[in-house]
């Protein structure tokens, strides 16, 4: 047992920082959040409303400032220790200077797998609350960007469908149909919901049957106007499919995000955007354990040269760089095509290299 009461130490001191510095980071996160939503506060989205889309915003935050608050409560948390000589002590006795990081990164790997986990589990549902809360939609109505565009042709006519929002379970909200003759608009029609109808799917293509729908037919007598309770539709994409087509990358889980690269390759086509994020989130383990190396290498040394303030000043300016250095690679791979994985993996490399290069140097 005595054996294990070192490590202990600096596990439990090394994880009491970054508890610390991820808590404050996102709670200050979530305060300034808040403010700048006061601005936004009408007749329809109160206080109430801005304080619920916050706390609903929050697994984002929390996720946001995973990586900077582990390099912070690395650098706090080594930077006490040394304070107190106690990391001076660990090496006279005989103990590497990696062996000690090693211990560090045991708690950095507990809130990587919070990280993955919230990103997973937590983070999907909960910005589909905040978006609902934000722009006072119904649940089943969530408004989104891009949406779902399908065109089918028969013969001289040309039927276009744009879905605003579709969920895992089947439902449908804000469809539009437009019905072209040999070119010219000749019908439209907006659905405000649809439900599957798994009953009626056949032939590889899904059916949904649409409710409270306002149609207008064009001819050249004129335009009629009519209300119609209920009408089908048929696609060739499942309930899941469309529901991935329909979300933004930050709203998908990992899981998610691989099966709409799945689906794309599929498709025989494929979103940078999404496949940026699949492989910022599928790294994002390597790129906490990169930064605590960093971290490390901030706090061995002599601290009459930098205080542990100083130290923690950097900290936070490479937690920004890093940062900064991930969504410009994210562009780079969205403006030129080149590799998404290799654009997610070069700011983890590049801050691996430095922290292993600050380390040598310092145990030389």
């Amino acid at each position: 047992m005595k054996s294990w009461l070192l490590p202990r130490y600096v596990i439990r001191s090394a994880f009491l920082a970054m508890a610390g510095a991820v808590l404050g980071l996102w709670l200050l996160q979530g305060l300034f959040a808040y403010l700048a939503e006061l601005q936004d506060i009408n007749d329809t989205y109160t206080l109430g409303d801005a304080l619920r889309y916050i706390v609903y915003r929050s697994p984002y935050f929390l996720v946001q400032f995973m990586p900077t608050g582990t390099l912070l409560g690395a650098v706090i948390g080594l930077g006490l220790l040394a304070n107190h000589s106690e990391l001076i002590v660990m090496r006279a006795a005989g103990l590497s200077l990696y062996r000690i990081i090693g211990w560090v990164m045991i708690p950095a790997t507990l809130f990587v797998m919070l990280s993955l986990g919230v990103n997973q589990f937590i983070l999907p549902s909960a910005n589909y609350q905040a978006s609902a809360i934000k722009y006072d939609t119904k649940r089943d109505k969530l408004i989104t960007i891009n949406g779902y565009w399908s065109v089918s042709n028969h013969d001289n006519t040309q039927d276009v469908v744009y879905i605003n929002y579709a969920d895992s379970d089947g439902k449908l909200g804000g469809v539009k149909r437009y019905q072209l003759i040999d070119g010219n608009l000749s019908a439209v029609t907006q659905a405000q919901d649809g439900i599957y109808q798994p009953q009626n799917t056949q032939g590889g293509r899904y059916t949904w049957q649409l409710n409270n729908i306002n149609q207008l037919s064009i001819t050249p007598q004129g335009v009629k106007r009519e209300v119609v309770p209920h009408e089908r539709l048929s696609l060739p994409l499942a309930p899941a499919d469309i529901y991935l087509l329909t979300r933004e990358p930050e709203e998908l889980s990992l899981t998610d995000l691989y099966a709409h690269r799945q689906l794309m390759n599929a498709q025989a086509t494929r979103s940078l955007k999404h496949e940026v994020a699949f492989w910022q989130k599928l790294f994002s383990p390597f790129s906490v354990l990169s930064l605590v190396l960093v971290a490390s290498s901030f706090v061995f040394g002599s601290l009459r040269s930098q205080g542990l303030g100083l130290r923690i000043v950097l900290a936070l300016l490479t937690g920004l760089l890093f940062s900064y250095l991930t969504d410009l690679v994210g562009f780079v791979a969205l403006a030129t095509g080149l590799s998404p994985m290799l654009m997610a993996i070069v700011p983890i490399v590049l801050s691996t290299l430095a922290g292993m290069y600050l380390l040598n140097k310092k145990s030389n």
